[in-house]
C-alpha cells in the first residue's frame, strides 16, 4: 500500500491525500461518496470536499456524479488513472441503485463493422437516468428506457477485465431501425440488414425475435418488408405477423423522405427508399 503512494509521487500528493489514498485501497473501496472518509480522516466537510475535488482535477479519481468519486485499487505511475469507460458504466449504475445498462448506438455499429464511421460519444441504454454527461473526458449519453426494452445482450470481457454489456448482432440492427431518429440510421440501416443476413440467413430468425421482444408495430413493418423482399424463406416471417396489430395506416419505410412511391400493402409501408 505504501509502495502504491510512493509511486505517484509526494510532490504531487499532500499528506491528507495520501492518507485518503491509503485507507480507500486499505479498505477495498471503489466508490467514494462525501461524507464516507471525514470521520476516519478527522477533517471537517469543507476539507474533504476540497480534497476530493483535488484528487479529481489531477485525475487521480474519478468523479461520477455530485458527490460521488470512482478510486482505482492501484494507482498507475504518475498517479493519472484513466479507468476506461466500461469500468465507469458498470460503476455509474451501480451507484444509481444497481441500474441495468446496454452499449447502442454509433460505438456498437462500428464495433459490429456495420460502419467505419468512428463514433466520439459512448451511448448506453439504461432504466435509471438520461441525458448527456463528461466522465473523465469521455462523452456519455445515457437514454433511459423501460426494463421492458433492455435485453438482447452479450458479455465479452474487455483486455483490462471488465464486462461489456454489448447487444447481438441482430439487437443492434433493430435498434437502427426502431431508433432511427436518434441515431440517423435510415436508410442505411437496411443495407446492414440485407449485408449481414446475405451473410448469415439465421439471422432472420434472430432478428424477427429482436424485433418482436424489443422493437414496436413501425420496426416491425419495416423490418418485415426488408426481409420479405430478399425473398428469404424460414419462421421469421410468422413471427412477425403474429405480432404485428391489423391497420389499415400506411407509414414510409424511411420516414424522414417524401412519403411518396409504391404501396406495399401485405406490411404496410410505402417505399420510399
Amino acid at each position: 500500500m505504501k509502495d502504491t503512494i510512493k509511486r505517484v509521487g509526494k510532490d504531487r500528493l499532500g499528506r491528507l491525500e495520501q492518507q485518503f489514498l491509503s485507507y480507500v485501497q486499505f479498505r477495498r473501496m471503489t466508490a467514494v461518496r462525501l461524507g464516507e472518509v471525514r470521520s476516519v480522516l478527522g477533517i471537517s466537510a469543507i476539507q474533504e470536499k476540497k480534497m476530493l475535488s483535488r484528487l479529481a482535477r489531477g485525475g487521480t479519481i474519478v468523479r461520477l456524479k455530485r458527490g460521488v468519486y470512482l478510486v482505482s485499487p492501484r494507482l498507475p505511475v504518475g498517479g493519472v488513472w484513466n479507468p476506461g469507460e466500461n469500468l465507469i458504466l458498470r460503476e455509474l449504475m451501480r451507484v444509481y441503485r444497481n441500474g441495468r445498462y446496454q452499449l447502442c448506438g454509433w460505438p456498437v455499429f462500428n464495433r459490429y463493422g456495420f460502419t467505419e464511421q468512428v463514433p466520439t460519444r459512448v451511448y448506453a441504454y439504461n432504466n435509471r437516468i438520461s441525458g448527456d454527461r463528461n466522465i473523465a473526458g469521455q462523452g456519455y449519453t445515457f437514454i433511459q428506457v423501460a426494463d421492458s426494452r433492455l435485453g438482447g445482450i452479450k458479455a465479452t470481457m474487455a483486455p483490462e477485465g471488465v464486462e461489456i454489456i454489448m447487444p447481438t448482432k441482430a439487437r443492434a440492427l433493430m435498434d437502427a431501425v426502431y431508433d432511427w431518429s436518434r441515431f440517423a440510421t435510415l436508410p442505411r440501416a437496411y443495407d446492414w440488414i440485407r449485408e449481414s443476413v446475405e451473410k448469415n440467413r439465421r439471422l432472420a430468425d434472430e432478428l424477427a425475435e429482436m424485433t418482436c421482444s424489443y422493437g414496436n408495430q413501425g420496426t416491425i413493418r419495416r423490418i418485415g418488408f426488408i426481409l420479405d423482399s430478399m425473398g428469404l424463406r424460414g419462421g421469421w416471417k410468422n413471427r412477425l405477423k403474429k405480432t404485428l396489430r391489423k391497420s389499415a395506416s400506411i407509414i414510409p419505410l424511411v420516414p424522414a423522405r417524401k412519403a411518396s412511391g409504391p404501396v406495399n400493402r401485405e406490411w404496410g409501408v410505402i417505399i420510399n427508399e
